[in-house]
């Protein structure tokens, strides 16, 4: 398909110096970014919590489990 774009002067420069590194013409390189900018936004993005070890092992998806686990604490604390 022929189309004619309007790219701005920081674009153009990415898409030139490519061109010339690469040593391939304008259409190419512009399909390789968009199809590597649709894939990348695509890709789950891994989200990661810092874990600190802090002595007990309860499984928080076991409500009943976490309540006793509290309730043994807070009588431990009160005595």
């Amino acid at each position: 398909m022929r189309t004619t774009i309007n790219l701005d002067d920081d674009t153009a420069a990415i898409v030139s110096n490519l061109r010339r590194k690469n040593d391939c013409g304008i259409s190419k390189i512009v399909n390789d970014l968009i199809r590597k900018g649709a894939i990348e936004e695509t890709i789950d993005k891994v989200v990661s919590f810092p874990v600190f070890d802090v002595g007990i092992s309860v499984d928080v998806r076991n409500v009943s489990e976490v309540l006793d686990y509290l309730d043994i604490e807070e009588s431990e604390g009160a005595s």
